[in-house]
């Protein structure tokens, strides 16, 4: 049996160092690019692999990020908020294109995801994706800041200014959905959605909304408020609990997808009509907002921009280059749930 080749079989050939090999196979720039291609060549041809193992020993890194995902209330099995499946998809895509692997890691909000990761060499940064509570998370970000863990999270803008966050801009978007309604002539337009700081990206969405209320001389109604996380069952909950108060409404901004759907099953069951009756706007753009009936007006975020941006953070982070959080601008997909009920 031929026995396998190894780097200085492959120095031989190339007729230049092991060294040099090492680097022109991590794609190094210190070698120039028509050298690092016919070593690249040769080691193809030659059928050399990697030993991952052997290099993480030399280098002391792991060469694979870790995305931790939280659990969500869902309907179904998965326990993952829809937005998050396309998310998944992005950094996956992005993780490989850098050259890393990606350990994805399934976390319940009470189990201790701030281990060490990093300090038993599992990955060289962490993403956090989908924390649920701010309050139940905001300690053991501390925790890892503490660890000096190199770590990046999908959402809102942290306090903690050392805490690097990735996000949309949620206070656009809630300016963008509401500006549309008005547009439309609608001028009673509630919201559902969390708006407290326990879920500083609804609070956002919440903030823009009021703003543009204001801005056109409409009240902002406390009572149009109404408490709702993201799922299905809770959006159709809150419209039956906005619906139980008497008050009339012409449209609803609901703070995702989700609570939009489930918005639109309770409207549908007390024969109130979307959007002829009753406008409706939501936020992410997951596939179902396209099968919806009627199909669902919502604001997009660009998850497969965010995976990059996420990723590229996280890489400059680990390597000590300056870093710093980023908003990413949403913008308004206009389907059947938010008509015309005046000529403006």
């Amino acid at each position: 049996m031929a026995s396998k080749a190894t780097s200085i079989d492959i120095a031989y050939r190339a007729g230049v160092s092991q060294s040099t090999v090492s680097r022109a196979l991590r794609n190094s720039p210190l070698v120039n690019l028509e050298t690092r291609q016919r070593i690249q060549a040769i080691a193809k041809e030659m059928n050399y692999k990697v030993d991952k193992n052997a290099s993480n020993l030399r280098t002391q890194n792991s060469h694979t990020l870790a995305l931790l995902i939280c659990e969500d209330p869902t309907n179904d099995d998965s326990l993952i908020n829809p937005f998050f499946l396309s998310m998944l998809g992005s950094i996956t895509r992005a993780t490989a294109q850098q050259g890393y692997d990606l350990l994805v890691s399934f976390q319940q909000l009470s189990s201790d995801w701030h281990a060490d990761y990093e300090d038993s060499n599992k990955a060289d940064g962490i993403i956090l994706l989908g924390y649920g509570d701010y309050m139940d998370y905001a300690h053991k970000l501390e925790k890892l800041l503490e660890q000096n863990t190199h770590f990046v999270i999908w959402g809102a803008e942290h306090n903690n200014k050392s805490v690097l966050s990735i996000g949309c801009d949620n206070h656009q978007g809630g300016l963008i959905a509401t500006e549309h309604l008005v547009k439309q002539g609608r001028k009673s337009i509630a919201f559902l959605g969390d708006a407290s700081s326990r879920s500083p990206e609804f609070r956002d969405r919440y903030l823009g909304h009021c703003e543009v209320l204001k801005n056109n001389g409409l009240k902002v109604d406390k009572r149009l408020q109404l408490e709702a996380i993201s799922t299905e069952s809770s959006g159709f909950d809150a419209a039956e609990q906005l619906l139980d108060k008497g008050i009339a409404f012409d449209a609803i901004f609901a703070a995702s997808d989700l609570i939009a759907i489930g918005a639109m099953r309770a409207l549908k069951k007390h024969g109130i009509n979307v959007p002829e009756d009753v406008a409706i706007v939501g936020y992410d753009d997951i596939p179902v907002a396209t099968f919806a009936n009627p199909s669902l007006t919502t604001i997009k975020q660009n998850t497969q921009l965010a995976g990059e941006i996420i990723v590229d953070s996280l890489l400059k982070l680990i390597r000590g280059q300056e870093v710093s959080g980023m908003l990413i601008p949403t913008n308004l997909i206009v389907r059947q749930s938010c008509g015309n009920i005046e000529e403006n």
